[in-house]
Order: structure tokens, then C-alpha cells, then sequence
């Protein structure tokens, strides 16, 4: 056995924290990590959810460190206590049962998950419950392959999305729905799907919530801080999945009125329906002409 040569040992050296040195500055850049290690921004939540579930996340890290010291501890201790001496040729014993030990091993899992799920689904309640407050805005979200359309209900005025297929041909990406949201307002997202099941998900707001066919799903939030942010399709949906993207501008109330008043310039008044295909041709409309056809 020949020992590695210094000179290559140091270079691996060098090149293992060039990458994590790398791996820092990349991370330290992203827009959702400008609190270090913590989701979210210096100044101020994203939404009135953000704090809640970013505690969720640093009580289930913080956890599982303590679990995992303590089982890396115990490991290295048993792998330094009980390793064979030079001068011992004993078998040692094979089988042996310690019952408190084994009813431990039972029980303390049992406790840690229930412990998780406890806090989870106490928080998971919180995020879903829409019936304690009447929201202040009702957007209607549909997923499509492969973009969204967003029904502003209150306002009784429509954004729709570019197919993703459509955009890659072009070769641009610049032309993304963009969903208004008042700041400091009470939202609800009311979410359904016109063709395969989808995910509706904005990173900033550390919430996602499947968007599935036949059925609607329903969330509330309340967005703080002001901003665009960036939001995708968070459940693999076919061959444009990765482009089914949008942005989330949250504005001034004056702002969103404006945004309002300008999608009624547009002449995008009322609200797009399931009724619609994939690539916005009324599904009724079609049928009714093939019926028509058939007869004649």
C-alpha cells in the first residue's frame, strides 16, 4: 500500500473548498435566500404565513441536529468503546436482549413523529382554514397546459397566460402572466385545472397547493411586502412543465385598481371557465359544431 502523494492530497483539498466556496456565493445570491440559511427577506415577511411556516422549518432542522448528533455520538462512542484490543481473541456475545433498550427504540420514534406531526398539521390547519375571515380579494386560479389564466372575481376581469409551447418556440420567456395582488389584503385563491393535475406555487410565499381536475382547492394569505415574485408549476405535467411559469406582483391598492382599470381597457372583461381547452377554444362551441356537422 502506497500512501497518496502530499502534493495531490493538498490539490483535492483546494478543489473541495473552492466548490463549497462556490456553492456560498451562489447560494448567497438568490433572491429567496438573503437571510442566510433562513427563507425569506431582511425586510420584512412576504406574507402573514412566512413566519409560521419558516418556524415549522427551523423546529424540524433544530430536531433533527439533536437527532442526529446524538445517534452520530453514540455510533463513535460504541466504535471507540467496544472495538477489538490487539491482545483480544474473544468471540464476543452474539445474541443478547435488553428489553428497556428495545421498548426505547419503539417508543421514542413514535414520539418524535408524533411530536412532527403535531406542529405540522397544526400549521397546515392555520394556512387552509378560509372560513374564520371573508377575504378582501377572490382570485380565481387555472392551471393549463402549460400556463395560467387568473380570474380577478371581485373586479370581474381576466389575465391570461401564453402557452409555455408557444413561448419556447419564440425563444422568450419575457411575456409570463403576472397575478396582482394588494398589499396588507386578505386573498383567496380559489384553485382548479382544466386538463392534468398541476401545482400552484410561489417560492417567496413558502406555500404550494395542488391544483387538481374536478376538484377546487382553496387557501387565504395576506401578502406584506411589496414586490414581484417569481411563481411556477410545482407538479410535473407534461412536456412544458419546466415553462409554466407566472410572476406575482404585490402592489398598492391604487396600483391594483390600476392594473384592474387596465385589463377592462384590454377588453378582458368577465371570467375564463373550465369550458376552455388547453389552447383556449371553447370546448361547448366545438362539440356543438360536430354535432351540427354530423346531422347534416
Amino acid at each position: 500500500m502506497h500512501s497518496e502523494h502530499p502534493r495531490r492530497t493538498r490539490r483535492q483539498a483546494v478543489l473541495v473548498g473552492l466548490a463549497v466556496a462556490v456553492t456560498l456565493v451562489a447560494s448567497g445570491c438568490s433572491a429567496q435566500a438573503e437571510r442566510g440559511f433562513l427563507p425569506g427577506y431582511d425586510d420584512g415577511e412576504v406574507t402573514n404565513q412566512t413566519a409560521r411556516i419558516t418556524s415549522l422549518w427551523v423546529g424540524s432542522w433544530i430536531a433533527a441536529l439533536i437527532v442526529g448528533l446524538i445517534t452520530w455520538g453514540l455510533i463513535l462512542w460504541c466504535v471507540a468503546v467496544y472495538r477489538k484490543r490487539k491482545d483480544d481473541d474473544t468471540l464476543p456475545v452474539q445474541l443478547r436482549y435488553h428489553v428497556p433498550l428495545e421498548i426505547m427504540y419503539v417508543i421514542l420514534p413514535i414520539v418524535m413523529i408524533g411530536v412532527l406531526y403535531y406542529y405540522t398539521a397544526r400549521d397546515m390547519t392555520a394556512i387552509t382554514d378560509v372560513s374564520t375571515e371573508q377575504p378582501d380579494v377572490t382570485i380565481g386560479v387555472i392551471g393549463k397546459q402549460w400556463s395560467w389564466d387568473f380570474n380577478y372575481v371581485d373586479d370581474d376581469v381576466y389575465e391570461t397566460g401564453v402557452q409555455a409551447e408557444d413561448v419556447a418556440a419564440e425563444g422568450s420567456f419575457d411575456e409570463l402572466p403576472t397575478l396582482y395582488l394588494p398589499v396588507d389584503e386578505r386573498v383567496e385563491f380559489t384553485l382548479d385545472s382544466r386538463d392534468v393535475i398541476h401545482s400552484f406555487w410561489i417560492p417567496a410565499f413558502l406555500y404550494k397547493l395542488d391544483v387538481i381536475p374536478g376538484r377546487t382547492n382553496t387557501f387565504q394569505v395576506v401578502p406584506t411586502r411589496i414586490g414581484v415574485y417569481a411563481g411556477k408549476c410545482a407538479e410535473l405535467c407534461g412536456e412544458y412543465h419546466s415553462s409554466m411559469l407566472f410572476n406575482v406582483a404585490v402592489v398598492s391598492r391604487a396600483d391594483y385598481d390600476e392594473h384592474m382599470d387596465e385589463l377592462r381597457a384590454k377588453g378582458q372583461t368577465g371570467q375564463l371557465g373550465l369550458e376552455y381547452s388547453r389552447l383556449q377554444d371553447a370546448r361547448v362551441s366545438d362539440q356543438a359544431s360536430g354535432a351540427e356537422g354530423q346531422e347534416n
